[in-house]
């Protein structure tokens, strides 16, 4: 953004001096760098602090790493990768027979367990039973039915199913892969449709200037030429360089040299972002703009420069 200010200076003292033909000298030549040295600084310091730029923006979106609840091996994949999925959908599906199996192994057992139970109660009754007879079979028939629930709910989970309308992304499963629930090794990668935020990072200068619902535009090089109106939404309270986690090592200086951004938070507002919602992949890169309501005369050279580095994406990526 600086240097297209400083090109935009550039061109037009060579401008002037070209149509009221100046003579190139000691004088004219050092007023010219002196004033532009004073006008750009000064336009740039005003407009950087209260108009904040981030060259360093992304949207962001939600995967959820696919992990069976069950071991098995792998019999059908029907999904394929990048395609809509509605939530419910197969996934995978792992071999069934050991688990129909046990439940017909504790199905038997309860069976005989509902037999004992019954026939325990009948000779309690007559008088020639004990209680605790009773009370441990109905104990085992207890047991055993717990046990069923389990087994079946095993044997639904060897159907994975979508958790929610999206997609696989770079599907790579294929029938005889072994497929685990520990350790923790996902087989597959979900994106959720349509959970997408706009982060822009932006230097700790600008933390003064930044104000939830202020205006905001944003350009992304995958759609040269085109701005898109947002609002302000937050800002991440935390900037990750200074996290720090219970472990046995202590902070250190070398963990201290990186000050860090600030991520904040943006809501597209345009209308006409909707019609390139099919064209805009998850992650998409761009640069975002705020607009506060301070020195708000000199936003609109922000605005000029962002379309200026919009338009340059057409020819190479400005950052």
């Amino acid at each position: 953004m600086d240097l297209l200010l400083i090109l935009t200076y550039t061109a037009l003292c060579i401008a002037i001096f070209k149509i009221f033909k100046i003579p190139l000298n000691k004088w004219s030549v050092p007023t010219a760098i002196l004033g532009g040295i004073i006008l750009i600084g000064g336009l740039i310091f005003t407009m950087n602090y209260n108009h904040p730029f981030s060259e360093i923006s992304r949207e962001y979106y939600v995967t959820t790493p696919i992990v069976p609840a069950v071991n098995g091996t792998v019999i059908e994949v029907p999904v394929k990768p990048n395609q809509l999925l509605k939530k419910g959908d197969v996934l995978f599906k792992l071999d069934p027979k050991k688990f129909r199996n046990k439940i017909a192994s504790i199905e038997a057992n309860l069976t005989v367990a509902e037999s004992d139970f019954k026939r325990a109660k009948a000779l309690y009754r007559k008088g020639i039973g004990k209680q605790r007879d009773v009370d441990l079979t109905r104990a085992q028939v207890d047991d055993l039915t717990a046990k069923r629930e389990i087994a079946l709910y095993d044997l639904d989970s060897t159907v994975v199913r979508a958790p929610t309308d999206g997609y696989v992304v770079q599907q790579a499963l294929r029938p005889g892969m072994r497929a685990v629930s520990l350790p923790l090794r996902p087989v597959m990668v979900f994106k959720h449709k349509g959970e997408k935020m706009l982060v822009g990072w932006y230097r700790q200068n600008s933390m003064l200037r930044l104000e939830k619902g202020s205006k905001a535009e944003v350009i992304f090089d995958g759609l040269p030429g085109k701005v898109f109106s947002a609002i302000v939404i937050g800002a991440i309270p935390a900037i990750p360089e200074g996290q720090i986690q219970a472990s046995g090592t202590l902070i250190s200086v070398q963990s201290a040299r990186v000050p860090g951004r600030i991520a904040v938070l943006f809501e597209i507002d345009d209308p006409r972002f909707d019609q390139y919602s099919d064209v805009m992949m998850g992650g998409a890169y761009g640069q975002t703009a705020i607009y506060s309501t301070h020195f708000e005369h000199v936003a609109i050279m922000r605005k000029i420069l962002l379309r200026m580095a919009s338009w340059m994406n057409y020819f190479f990526p400005f950052h």
